[in-house]
């Protein structure tokens, strides 16, 4: 009885000593720096809402009247039948395929490539093979020499360690004496389909256009319907391709190079310094370095080719820090250059560095987290800080309305991707801080897992769903701890608030539940 006095007695008076802290503290420092911190998320909240109108508009604008790139650049069809020249009129195409234990993909690609139409004496197939795994190794090698018997000029090559990572295979590859012979490279990933005419569409642009370096297709995804996360994926990234590429295309001539599905001219990127390890977008870094040096791309909205989505979450996470970190670490790396750069023009410059760079690369995701999962659930604790409404509502429905537009098909879905992207957000502002501040993971480098039709062998045509909640590996201790705060400012915003943040809060909570407990994503069963 006596112990159980004594620990109340302990437990009561530890319970006012916090409670005697917080109130001596809230005031003159909680409330002023909370102050401080609301003020900069609005900032960054309308340099986000500025930049997406601003898209928005143009968009608008360039649909309206009909833009195209073909009525920007030069564009004829190469000519099948010239008796005289014959396939010389053809300029000679290396085709790269970078792979890396690509065990569920790696015929798709590669019978994709063998099938582009295009004269087989002014084509080279290059299967660039960093598999570590000598079973797979053999698979990919038989599947070139299959190809190679039906007359295909295709390469097998590999190298002796992954310097480098996809960057190190890309530019191992340009070293080949036969690359000599070649104007231009097409660039396909492992996951990646491109239709027979791909070739046909693209080359012509660089071909008749001296000054274009780069033009790049639209990703298609074939497994969007796989599952819930993977619809939220193509919404996000249908905005990417249909309003930022477009937009950076018609206005710029500058765009980030996907690294997958197009073509560059192989003068431009050896112009540009060729392929550079020093960040995990070795893609982007390219586009950079070559549109400094003048050169022009080329984006095609109408040219879509098929790829793979990552479906389990454990893929989709590595490939979201790999994508979040890798520009802010160029970013870091390359502002100075940009800003030196005496080739490109002001305006340019100024787009490159604050539209492309800073405000989609660093502070969409910074501000998404900081201030819709961390800051303003704490003004629900510190009723003296209010958010004003047109930053609490007003703008955040515009921003996510005008992200919505590129998939009309998922507009019924905006709320639970809303939930999904915050949940996101929290792993993309980590990366992007390390690639900021060049910490420990900055250049890791973890290829994303490819399905194929590995799930429809495995469960019958269907993707398999979580079964059960396993604690060994399923578990995300910083999503389940998000989730802990902001269900704690939902329950004290609906005892004592009085603007009713508590229906988000507790929307926003049980996502980051789900997403902490593992059940998101595909479940692969492993026979």
């Amino acid at each position: 009885m006596m112990n159980s006095l004594s620990f109340e007695g302990v437990h009561y008076g530890i319970v006012s000593q916090m409670s005697f802290i917080w109130q001596q503290t809230r005031v003159p420092l909680v409330v002023p720096m909370l102050k401080i911190l609301v003020f900069l998320c609005l900032a960054m909240s309308i340099m986000l809402f500025v930049e997406r109108v601003y898209m928005g508009i143009v968009i608008v604008f360039l649909k309206l009247f009909g833009h195209k790139p073909e009525k920007h650049y030069k564009w004829e069809p190469l000519m099948d039948h010239d008796i005289e020249l014959g396939n010389s009129c053809f300029p000679m195409v290396l085709v790269q395929i970078p792979m890396y234990n690509e065990k569920e993909v790696y015929q798709l690609s590669i019978g994709a490539a063998c099938g582009l139409s295009w004269p087989s004496d002014r084509i080279i197939i290059q299967v660039l093979d960093d598999s570590t795994d000598p079973i797979i190794k053999n698979m990919v090698e038989v599947e070139c020499e299959r190809w190679r018997r039906k007359g295909l000029n295709i390469k097998y090559e590999i190298r002796e360690n992954r310097n480098g990572y996809k960057a190190g295979a890309l530019k191992e590859g340009m070293k080949h004496s036969y690359v000599k012979l070649c104007d231009y490279v097409a660039i396909f990933d492992a996951d990646f389909q491109p239709e027979s005419n791909f070739l046909r569409r693209t080359i012509p642009f660089l071909d008749q256009n001296p000054q274009v370096g780069l033009v790049q297709a639209r990703w298609k995804f074939v497994n969007a319907d796989e599952c819930l996360m993977t619809r939220m994926q193509e919404m996000s990234l249908d905005y990417h391709f249909l309003v930022e590429q477009e937009v950076g295309s018609l206005t710029h001539a500058f765009f980030g190079f996907n690294g997958t599905a197009g073509v560059w001219r192989i003068s431009a990127l050896n112009e540009a310094g060729g392929w550079k390890d020093r960040t995990t977008v070795e893609d982007m870094d390219l586009a950079v370095r070559a549109s400094l040096k003048g050169w022009k791309f080329v984006y095609l909205s109408d040219l879509k080719v098929k790829s793979e989505l990552p479906s389990t979450f454990k893929a989709y996470r590595y490939q979201q820090h790999r994508w979040s970190c890798g520009p802010a670490n160029l970013f870091r790396k390359m502002a100075m250059e940009i800003i030196r750069n005496k080739k490109v023009t002001m305006w340019k410059k100024f787009y490159v560095i604050y539209s492309f760079f800073f405000v989609r690369k660093i502070i969409a995701h910074l501000v998404t987290f900081s201030f819709y999962c961390v800051i303003l659930p704490a003004t629900v604790l510190v009723p003296e800080v209010e958010v004003p409404k047109w930053g609490a509502v007003y703008i955040p429905s515009v921003i996510t309305l005008l992200n919505a537009v590129g998939t009309p098909r998922s507009f019924h879905l905006i709320i639970l991707w809303i939930l999904f992207e915050n949940v996101m957000s929290m792993h993309r502002t980590k990366a992007t801080l390390i690639g900021l501040f060049e910490a420990g993971r900055v250049n890791e480098w973890v290829v994303t897992e490819k399905l194929g039709d590995a799930l429809k062998t495995k469960s019958g045509g269907k993707a398999a769903r979580k079964p059960q909640i396993r604690f060994n590996g399923r578990l995300h201790f910083l999503e389940l701890g998000v989730g802990a705060y902001l269900f704690f400012c939902g329950c004290y915003d609906l005892a004592f608030g009085k603007n009713h943040f508590f229906i988000y809060l507790f929307l926003q909570a049980i996502a980051f539940f789900v997403v902490g407990i593992g059940y998101v994503g595909i479940y692969v069963p492993s026979f």
